[in-house]
């Protein structure tokens, strides 16, 4: 029998024990703690869940469905807005009527890390900043509203090109990564009826 254990036990964090066993498949358990779980445990706990109200966001009634092909976010501005905004868009649909409307404020720089004998600065990160709000198109009222913040990094370390590629990049993989961030945090509002 082989065991598979996280070595750092952290009181509030899940962790996962895999017990493997000749000729049979895996049986995963999962610990809060140093606490157990047996396999009834695991099966009631999706009616736990269904009972104090959790729905999911890809559900019938959940805020994954009524944000799909309901948001229109505003005009981009700049190369990155408009990044962020397809990217926005690929995830929550492009809307033909509206019922939002997602207004976003998209602000980065550039540090440099890491430099060489000669001077030079070999590698950069890009620092993104998006203020964003969803108002509601009927009301006009904002319904919520935020702000996110990532990193990426990209290499100077070859030719103009390919170093202008990398930073290109890094820029279109920031405005997924908050993107991604966004969307997120959409989904975690209540949305009015």
């Amino acid at each position: 029998m082989w065991w598979f254990r996280d070595s750092g036990f952290v009181e509030d964090r899940w962790i996962a024990t895999a017990c493997l066993t000749k000729g049979r498949s895996s049986v995963f358990r999962f610990a809060f703690g140093l606490k157990h779980l047996g396999r009834r445990t695991l099966m009631a706990l999706p009616l736990a869940l269904a009972a104090c109200g959790f729905t999911p966001v890809y559900g019938p009634v959940g805020t994954g469905s009524a944000l799909q092909n309901q948001v229109l976010v505003d005009e981009p501005s700049t190369e990155e807005a408009y990044l962020l905004t397809r990217h926005i868009e690929t995830r929550l649909g492009r809307a033909n009527t509206p019922r939002y409307a997602l207004g976003l404020t998209v602000a980065t720089t550039e540090d440099g890390l890491a430099i060489n004998a000669l001077g030079d600065i070999t590698r950069y990160n890009v620092l993104g900043v998006v203020d964003y709000a969803l108002r509601d198109t009927i009301s006009g009222a904002v319904v919520t509203s935020g702000q996110v913040d990532n990193f990426t990094g990209y290499s100077a370390t070859g030719s103009t090109v390919a170093t202008l590629a990398a930073e290109r990049d890094a820029q279109e993989r920031l405005m997924i990564l908050l993107g991604d961030q966004i969307v997120a945090r959409l989904h975690a509002v209540a949305l009015p009826e």
